[in-house]
């Protein structure tokens, strides 16, 4: 994939483009994985394993399978010690998962604004739901380009978001890096 840079290519890379990159990636993938500084991107395994989280210091969890078969999370689970956010997304491409990039990356950011702040995203395997809404939050708040968010998180974990999020991602992309060039203007 070609560097793009939020004022560089006019185009985010194409969904093949996104896939062959991804596959790519050599990280071995654990139970979770620190992305960013104090953002960690996980499975169920670890989200239910509550000792471990502690011993992580987490502090917030955003389960993006809330319901789901193994994603047993809500606040009653982790306690007062974690804050919880869950979402309520099936993992197929007609999904509309782009209802949750704001809100989600505003959770992420308002948790990693606290210097004690770690925060868990997760999934059922932490490949697709949570990591196109982590990408999402790189997107949004630390300005990433769609293309420069993928490398970064497959740098330490393997990523394959399905094909309708990561359409989605690429219409967020675009209309990210609208928004950037009107605020240059000004």
């Amino acid at each position: 994939m070609r560097p793009a840079g939020r004022g560089g290519r006019a185009q985010p890379p194409s969904i093949p483009e996104m896939e062959k990159f991804m596959e790519k990636c050599s990280a071995p993938l654990r139970h979770a994985d620190q992305v960013w500084p104090g953002l960690y991107l996980g499975d169920a395994v670890i989200a239910n394993n509550l000792d471990v989280l502690k011993e992580m210091g987490i502090t917030h969890v955003l389960n993006t399978a809330h319901c789901s078969w193994d994603c047993k999370g809500e606040q009653v689970v982790y306690g007062q010690g974690i804050h919880y956010y869950g979402i309520t997304a099936e993992d197929c491409p007609d999904f509309n998962l782009s209802v949750y990039f704001h809100t989600a990356a505003e959770f992420i950011h308002s948790a990693l604004s606290d210097p004690c702040g770690k925060v868990l995203v997760h999934c059922v395997l932490g490949r697709s739901r949570s990591a196109a809404l982590v990408l999402a939050y790189l997107m949004i708040y630390q300005h990433f380009s769609l293309a420069d968010a993928i490398q970064k998180v497959t740098m330490y974990r393997p990523i394959c978001p399905n094909r309708g999020f990561l359409k989605q991602l690429q219409d967020l992309d675009l209309d990210l890096r609208v928004r950037w060039k009107f605020c240059n203007i000004f």
